[in-house]
C-alpha cells in the first residue's frame, strides 16, 4: 500500500520529496525492499545527486543482484564517468535479459567511445534486431552495418 501511496505521489502528484518520505518509511518497515531502494535512486538519479542515486542503485542490488532496472540505471549513471564499471552492468542487464534492446544500445555507445568498432557493430545490431525502432539512436556512422533484413523480420518484438 506504502509503495502504491509513493507512485501516486510521483505519478499523479509529482512530489517527489513526499515520494521520496514514503519510500523512507517503506524501508523503515523493511530495509530489504528492492523496489523502494530503487526508487529512491531513480528520485535521486533525476534531481543529479549521482552518488545518492549510486547508493541507493547498490542497496538494490545488495538485496536482488539481478535486479535489471538497477542494474541499467547504475550503468547509465556511470556511463560517462566510469565507463569501463558501465560496460559491466550492461553486461550483467543482458545476462539477465538478452533482449534487453537499450542495453545493447548503451552498451553499443561505450564501446564505440572505445573505438572498438567490430564489438560496437555487434552490439548496435543486436539492439535494434531486438527493437528496430532503436534504429534512431544509432549514430550515423553505424547505420550501414545494421541490415535492413534483419530488423525487419524482428520488427514485431520489443525491448
Amino acid at each position: 500500500m506504502l509503495l502504491q501511496t509513493a507512485m501516486l505521489q510521483i505519478e499523479k502528484f509529482h512530489d517527489s520529496q513526499g515520494a521520496s518520505r514514503t519510500y523512507r518509511r517503506i524501508l523503515k518497515l523493511d530495509p530489504h525492499n528492492k523496489v523502494a531502494w530503487y526508487n529512491l535512486g531513480v528520485i535521486a538519479q533525476q534531481d543529479d545527486r549521482k552518488s545518492d542515486a549510486r547508493e541507493a542503485y547498490e542497496k538494490a542490488l545488495k538485496i536482488d543482484p539481478q535486479y535489471e532496472s538497477a542494474l541499467f540505471n547504475e550503468a547509465i549513471l556511470l556511463r560517462p564517468s566510469e565507463p569501463d564499471r558501465a560496460m559491466g552492468l550492461l553486461k550483467r542487464v543482458i545476462a539477465v535479459d538478452p533482449k534487453a534492446g537499450t542495453a545493447h544500445l548503451n552498451l553499443g555507445h561505450i564501446l564505440a567511445d572505445k573505438h572498438q568498432v567490430d564489438g560496437a557493430k555487434d552490439e548496435f545490431r543486436r539492439a535494434v534486431e531486438i527493437d528496430p525502432s532503436l534504429r534512431s539512436s544509432v549514430p550515423e556512422r553505424f547505420q550501414g552495418s545494421i541490415s535492413p533484413s534483419s530488423t525487419s523480420d524482428q520488427a514485431g518484438s520489443t525491448r
